[in-house]
This record gives structure tokens, C-alpha cells and sequence, in this order.
């Protein structure tokens, strides 16, 4: 039946090797069961998510992905939340010091997204919609995100903290969180420089136990228990009710209660962000697995399919974007050919729907008082919230992220500028949406003062206006 299904002769695989590479693609992206609920349930939100409900949506949403991808595509691909999706959703979108949306309104934009993803991926639109964006503004929004996911990490972690005349400083190197994120830091950069599989679960893992071990003997003068032991490792399903469904709601306000130019803006960042991650990640996977056929995929439109239903899939039960990831060229490089791979991660991925007590320690929220960080001023009775364990996860994800900046031609200002805006907005506006509006609005001007008006696309130009309505309304 596999062979049937699966091809696995013609694709020179077994069904060990494949069963393999879906495990190791499992490991290589398992980080993002801790990171998602933290991410979308986090203080920083308007109206921050549930936990739990996140958790699972997170796990059957990709389940269902990975094995619809496998069934249909036949191609080594794994899906989950993409990690810069879900910042831009919790701390742009829902931020409250940003937009301050509700995550329901937040889900209806993603929904209409990948609603439209899919429509261009029927019809084949979505290569014209990527030309369409300069290279400069796709790399430097690449760059941007990155950066903007590693100094969230250092803030969960204690290393970057409040300070009133220069807004941040280097936090106390002292305190337990800050400690213990270097730690973590250390220990899976450590991995990732021998080569190790699965190199950040097994980071998350060792932080964890160093963690509760410093947590058990340190006591008080530790200064802060780091989880609560539930005493259990399995456990039943946690209830998602708490947001399966609220997209339905956020559909109602989305457009009668937010401006025209603020929706149509969300929606359009939610969807290159996916087309972007998604082609990319599809071409980069297939040829590391040499399955690049005179230049094309086979069965792309599969992929493309699957990707942008799982998306839809997520938004309804209640986690972000959900698109292909990078993460599965682990697994080829441990034999995965075909849509084996995949099915056999998306199992792993439905059974980690067991283990949430795990999950709630390892992402559960540390709360420490600013002094022992080293933040300045402290309120007192005040206390910050901190990841320690999921802290380093983000700095190196950052890290991932950021050579692409080699790419972007800083020769040629009228490319260089507005990367470089797109990129020092997100940090210093805190705002992923600003920094890309900063992008297109620059690029366009730019090219039209030096006289190469040729050079941009009508989509660049029709988005530079709507952008500048935007920061006008906002």
C-alpha cells in the first residue's frame, strides 16, 4: 500500500528511511509546540490566546497539514506555525502598545489571507505577485522579522531590560532568568555547531532540567521557582474550546470596526509573508532532495494547496499561519524522499497533543521582579514576565534569519535605503507592518526621484499609496 501510495521505489527510499527523516523533520521543528502558545498567549497581546487551546490547534492544524501534503504532493515537506507569522500576529496586529486588534480579528485577517492564497495558488497567480516585490524589501523583511524575534528573546530572557534614559540597557547578567538563558544559548549553539539533530528540541530539554534542578536546590536565594511540577508527563487533551471558532466573530468586526486601509494592509503583510516563506521553502527543500525537474516541482500546485488549507484550517481552531518548513531538509538529509516523511511527522506531531503538561511547564511565563533583571526604574510591587527556557529558542531563530542581508544590493541606494528602513523600523517602531510600509513607500519614491519609474511595479506603487494612508490613519 505504501508503495502504492508513496512511489518508493521510483523515489530509491525505503520505508525505514522515510519513517526516519519524518522523525528527524519532527525533532528539527518540535520547538514550535513550546514556542507558539507562548508566543499568542503573551502579555503583550490586547487580548492575549489560551494556552492550551493554542496548543492544540498548533498540533492538529499542522497534523493535518503534514499529512495532507504527504497524501497529495507526495513531496518530503512538513508544515507548522511559521515563526515571524506568529510575532507579527501577536505583537504588531495584537500588540498593545501596536494595533491592539483582538486575536479573533486577527484570525479573520489570516483566514481571508489564506483564503486568497489559496485562489492564487489555484490559478497560478502567486509567481506574478512575487516578482512583483523588489528582492531588496523580501530580504530585508526576512532580516527584519529575524531581528525583531531575537530581541523579544532577549527580553523574555532578562538580557535587554527597561531603562528611562536610553529605553533599554543589558539586563543584570546575575539573575537566574538571565543566567539560565545563556545557558540554554550556549547549550544548543553548542549542538548546532557539532551538527546535532534536533539540536534546539534538545536545548529546550536541557535548559528545562537545568531549570528545575536550579529551581530544587536553589530555593529562595534562587529568587524564583522556575515551573510548577505537575507530577505527570501525559495527560489528556486540553480543551480548545477557548478558540475554535472565534474567527467566525472576528469576521463581524474586522471590517465594520477597523479602517479600510488598516484591514487591507494586515491582510496583504499575512499573505506574502506566506507566499514568501512558502516558495521559498519549497524550492530550497526540493532541490536539497533532488527533485527539481527542468526547473519546475513536481506537483507544486499540490504543495501550494495543502500549505495554504492548513492555514485556513489553523485560523478556524485558533493558531497562526500555518506554511512549509525549512526544517524538513533535516529529514532529507536522513534519507526522507517522499510524502512518507511528512505523514509519519504529522503523526508525531497529533500524538505531542498528549504530552501539554510538558509543553505548559517548559512555555509557562516566570514572573520576576525587575530589580532582580536589573531594570530601571523598578515600580515597586511590580513584576516582569519572562521565558527563560523559550528565550534562547528566538535568539537563535534570529540568527537564522539574518544572512539574507548579503543579498540585498547595498551598492544601489535606491535598493539600500529602503532596506535598511524596512529593517531599523521594525525594531525601533516595534511594528513589523511599519517597517514594511517604510519599504514600499521609500522604494517607490526613490525610484521615481532618480528617474527609474520603470522599475516599479504597479503592486509596489498601488501599496505605497495605501501604506502612506495607512501611517497617515494610524
Amino acid at each position: 500500500m505504501l508503495e502504492r501510495i508513496f512511489h518508493l521505489r521510483q523515489h530509491d527510499t525505503t520505508v525505514r528511511r522515510e519513517v526516519l527523516g519524518g522523525a528527524v523533520t519532527f525533532m528539527a521543528l518540535s520547538y514550535i509546540l513550546f514556542v507558539q502558545p507562548a508566543v499568542l498567549s503573551s502579555g503583550a497581546m490586547a487580548t492575549p490566546m489560551d494556552h492550551g487551546a493554542v496548543f492544540v490547534a498548533t498540533c492538529v492544524c499542522s497534523a493535518l497539514a503534514c499529512i495532507l501534503m504527504g497524501l497529495w504532493s507526495n513531496l518530503p515537506v512538513a508544515l507548522a506555525p511559521a515563526m515571524g507569522h506568529n510575532f507579527f500576529f501577536a505583537f504588531t496586529v495584537c500588540g498593545l502598545a501596536a494595533m491592539g486588534w483582538s486575536w479573533q480579528e486577527a484570525l479573520a485577517a489570516n483566514l481571508v489571507a489564506g483564503c486568497l492564497f489559496i485562489a492564487l495558488a489555484a490559478t497560478g497567480l502567486q509567481e506574478a505577485l512575487i516578482r512583483g516585490i523588489p528582492e531588496s524589501l523580501k530580504y530585508a523583511i526576512a532580516v527584519g522579522i529575524g531581528l525583531f524575534i531575537a530581541f523579544v528573546g532577549l527580553m523574555w530572557g532578562g538580557l535587554v531590560v527597561d531603562h528611562p534614559a536610553s529605553y533599554v540597557q543589558l539586563g543584570s547578567l546575575k539573575s537566574p532568568v538571565a543566567l539560565l538563558t545563556l545557558f540554554g544559548v550556549f547549550v544548543t549553539g553548542a549542538m548546532l555547531v557539532w551538527g546535532v539533530r534536533g539540536a534546539i528540541l534538545y536545548g529546550i530539554l536541557l535548559t528545562t532540567i537545568a531549570g528545575l534542578i536550579a529551581s530544587h536546590y536553589g530555593g529562595e536565594t534562587w529568587g524564583y521557582r522556575l515551573v510548577t511540577w505537575q507530577g505527570k508527563v501525559v495527560s489528556g487533551v486540553p480543551d480548545a474550546s477557548a478558540t475554535v471558532g472565534g474567527v467566525f466573530g472576528g469576521l463581524k468586526t474586522l471590517f465594520a470596526e477597523n479602517p479600510w486601509t488598516a484591514w487591507i494592509t494586515i491582510i496583504f503583510i499575512f499573505l506574502i509573508l506566506d507566499i514568501f516563506d512558502t516558495v521559498g521553502t519549497l524550492v530550497g527543500v526540493a532541490e536539497r532532495a533532488g527533485l527539481v525537474r527542468n526547473g519546475t516541482i513536481p506537483r507544486a500546485k499540490q504543495a501550494l494547496l495543502s500549505d495554504g488549507a492548513g492555514t485556513v484550517a489553523g485560523t478556524v481552531m485558533g493558531t497562526s499561519t500555518i506554511t512549509s518548513y525549512v526544517e524538513s531538509a533535516a529529514g532529507i538529509s536522513a534519507g526522507a524522499r517522499t510524502g512518507l516523511a511528512p505523514v509519519v511527522t504529522g503523526l508525531l506531531l497529533a500524538a505531542s497533543l498528549f504530552f501539554y503538561p510538558v509543553v505548559e511547564m517548559v512555555g509557562g511565563i516566570v514572573a520576576v521582579s525587575p530589580e532582580s533583571l536589573g531594570a530601571i526604574p523598578a515600580p515597586a510591587g511590580a513584576s516582569v514576565e519572562c521565558h527563560p527556557v523559550i528565550a534562547p529558542v528566538l535568539i537563535i531563530i534570529g540568527c537564522y534569519m539574518l544572512p539574507v542581508v548579503t543579498r540585498i544590493k547595498w551598492d544601489d541606494m535606491t535598493e539600500a535605503l529602503p532596506a535598511f528602513l524596512t529593517i531599523v523600523i521594525m525594531q525601533f517602531a516595534l511594528s513589523i507592518s511599519h517597517g514594511i510600509a517604510w519599504g514600499f513607500i521609500s522604494y517607490a519614491l526613490l525610484k521615481l526621484v532618480r528617474g527609474r519609474w520603470r522599475e516599479i511595479h504597479p503592486l509596489v506603487a498601488v501599496f505605497a499609496v495605501l501604506f502612506v494612508i495607512f501611517l497617515i490613519a494610524s
